[in-house]
């Protein structure tokens, strides 16, 4: 089973954004593994806490990046 596991900072992804993730990244696996993959493909769109990520040892926030969260968070 194709799997794909994304991990991005909390609340910074709209629920159509988390859709098209899980969508687009089905189809790259369709067109690598042709279309036995789409059934059982499954794409797992992970929020991080804010300050619960890091580069180079040093723990990132969205405040210290100055990104902007979207006005629509609900679930996908």
């Amino acid at each position: 089973m194709p799997f794909a596991n994304f991990k991005v900072p909390e609340k910074t992804l709209t629920p159509q954004q988390k859709e098209e993730i899980v969508t687009r990244t089905t189809e790259l696996y369709v067109e690598i593994y042709g279309e036995r993959a789409r059934n059982n493909t499954m794409v797992l769109v992970e929020e991080v806490t804010d300050g619960g990520w890091g580069i180079a040892g040093n723990v990132l926030t969205l405040a210290m990046l100055g990104e902007a969260t979207p006005t629509d968070t609900g679930d996908a």
